[in-house]
């Protein structure tokens, strides 16, 4: 029986159907190991493909993405540490173009395209349904030589004699007649590309495009038939875009076809190229847009296998072994990984904060509380309300003011004191909302709400699971959450915490037709049956002072130690004359100090 060191070829497939395709290629098929490290989760098959012993592992089921593979590839090297060669097989989105006529069927194969580049490009989208959302995060390591030196010799060989791909996938199929139905070659008529503005609706994602696309030549584009001596499938050399969701998003698939020659995109590369140096394969079963064509995943995941298993065939056993470990090369591999873990946790957690509103409020507490005056506001924090209202639960404090006398600034320093305090305990939950009459449009009840939820949830890590199913029931796609949905979310969040404060300012510039009354029911409800301390400001509005009537109550006025403060901040900047003179300046300070009244 073989023994784990004998195993020096590492094959990693993403879904079953690539499993299933690598397994049949198998020349002998060996018993599956007795053994595998303590926190190896992979599931393993192990077997003969030409003069190399393989083993082929998966992705557990319903994971892709980069990091999911980089997780693989750990394991595996784990309890094959012998392993000197990697390769990536199964399928990818094609992106066919003038200068590449890329079919269903075809393999594509990541070929770099100078010596400072990979054969992959690692890139970012949050949009895949015609969002246009993209972000390239740069180029990926070069596969290792050996791997590239026996591909230029394969191109050579099948340039000049054809390949028997298709062939080798009619004796399997042959041998194995129970993968016919599945995994042989699709009829032709159901190879349509669509083009870039035919979208196929999101509504009727389980309804095959043949029924709801059709195959009016209106829509598509029209190709004519390979010649003979064009070999079908045709083998594709260049770079594959690998990202952590699919694409589906003709528009992206074209510009990025146009601008940086992509060939194809995938889900796992990214995870494996720069921690597993391997060469990827693979074979195409959609076009990359929104018309996702399952039919010919088993043909293409075959066309793959296939082509992996002529590449081994040119390496020599003894140059396989020549190869450094691979587990000698990726000492860094752990570190690898949990940075792709922790890069794939933050894009995600910051989508889902702002699907839920992409309302911003702390870039407007950092401008507005870089206008506070150093020293000012003294009066407000050591007041005895505040104090009552910051040590005591379920505590409302009501501060009216007239216009300018400086309501927002105060609310500003609420803020930054009571993060200054709870900044560190995470047991403590802190919202704020600025309303602003220009932003009445957008400050709907449940935009309001959902900033509550919002910032709560940042406060734990990581985002609460109500949160994050909500978001997954939706599927990330751009909805207002209706208001009974979000109320729950906000009730569910602030039972996380030991004590919530939440902080309004200029209550009197929300909407007035209902909303603003809506909104203050809301959070009094909250307040009733969380622990949640309020704080408002707002002008001296009847219907709003009628709300807090029985609460503690502090107005506010502009004092005379803060203009004091903030003309003595601000005199140095007169000039020289005035600075020279301290009765005028005296004189000057006295002037405001009288004119200001309260603003």
């Amino acid at each position: 029986m073989l023994q784990h060191e004998d195993y020096t070829i590492g094959w990693i497939c993403g879904i079953t159907t690539e499993y299933v395709a690598a397994q049949a290629f198998l020349d002998e098929k060996h018993d599956g190991p007795e053994v595998v490290s303590l926190n190896d989760n992979n599931d393993y098959t192990l077997g003969t493909m030409g003069k190399h012993n393989v083993v082929i592992a998966v992705l557990p089921d319903w994971e892709y993405g980069v990091a999911s593979a980089a997780t693989v590839a750990r394991d595996m090297l784990h309890t094959f540490p012998n392993v000197r060669i990697g390769l990536l097989v199964g399928i990818g989105g094609g992106a066919p173009s003038k200068n590449h006529d890329i079919r269903l069927g075809d393999v594509v194969v990541s070929t770099p395209r100078d010596r400072t580049t990979g054969g992959v490009l690692h890139y970012d989208f949050t949009k895949t349904m015609q969002g246009r959302s993209f972000k390239s995060i740069g180029y990926l390591n070069l596969p290792p030589t050996l791997l590239r030196t026996a591909l230029n010799g394969l191109k050579a060989t099948y340039e000049s004699d054809g390949h028997q791909i298709q062939e080798s996938i009619d004796q399997v199929l042959l041998e194995k007649p129970k993968l016919k139905k599945k995994y042989m070659r699709p009829n032709q008529s159901s190879d349509r590309l669509y083009r870039r503005d035919i979208i196929h609706p999101l509504s009727q994602d389980e309804v095959s495009c043949a029924s709801v696309c059709g195959d009016d030549p209106s829509k598509l584009i029209q190709r004519p038939d390979r010649d003979d001596d064009v070999d079908n499938p045709t083998i594709h050399y260049g770079l594959i875009a690998s990202a952590d969701q699919l694409l589906k998003d003709a528009a992206i698939r074209d510009k990025l076809a146009a601008e940086n020659g992509i060939l194809c995109f995938e889900t796992q590369a990214a995870g494996l190229m720069n921690h597993f140096p391997c060469l990827v394969i693979r074979g195409i079963c959609d076009y990359s847009d929104s018309h996702g064509n399952t039919a010919w995943r088993g043909y293409a995941a075959m066309t793959a296998a296939a082509y992996a298993k002529n590449l081994l065939s040119r390496i020599s056993i003894n140059k396989v072994q020549a190869e450094k470990k691979i587990g000698e090369i990726l000492s860094g591999v752990q570190e690898g990984v949990n940075k792709l873990l922790d890069i794939q946790h933050g894009q995600r957690e910051k989508a889902i904060l702002d699907w839920l509103t992409p309302i911003d409020y702390a870039s407007v507490q950092k401008d507005h509380i870089a206008r506070r005056q150093p020293g000012t506001g003294r009066w407000f924090l050591d007041s005895a309300e505040y104090q009552a209202w910051l040590k005591g639960d379920r505590q409302t404090l009501f501060c009216p003011g007239i216009p300018g006398a400086g309501k927002t600034i105060i609310t500003a320093t609420t803020i930054d004191d009571i993060y200054n305090r709870f900044c560190n305990d995470t047991t403590v939950g802190i919202a704020y909302l600025y309303c602003d009459y220009r932003r009445q449009h957008e400050q709907t009840i449940e935009q309001l709400l959902s900033s509550l939820v919002k910032q709560l949830a940042q406060r734990k890590a990581p985002i609460p699971n109500e949160v994050s199913e909500i978001y997954s029931e939706y599927q990330g796609q751009p909805k207002t959450l209706p208001f009974d949905q979000v109320l729950m979310l906000l009730h569910s969040v602030s039972k996380l915490f030991s004590r919530v404060f939440v902080i309004v300012d200029a209550l009197d510039e929300c909407r007035a037709d209902g909303c603003r009354m809506g909104f203050l029911n809301e959070i009094v409800k909250l307040q009733a049956y969380e622990n949640t301390s309020i704080f408002l400001t707002a002008r001296f509005i009847p219907d709003i002072l009628n709300m807090f009537e029985g609460s503690a109550m502090l107005e506010v006025r502009a004092q005379d130690e803060d203009v004091q403060q903030f003309i003595a901040n601000q005199i140095t900047r007169l000039p020289p004359f005035v600075l020279n003179d301290t009765s005028l300046q005296n004189m000057i300070a006295t002037t405001i100090a009288k004119a200001v009244d309260g603003m």
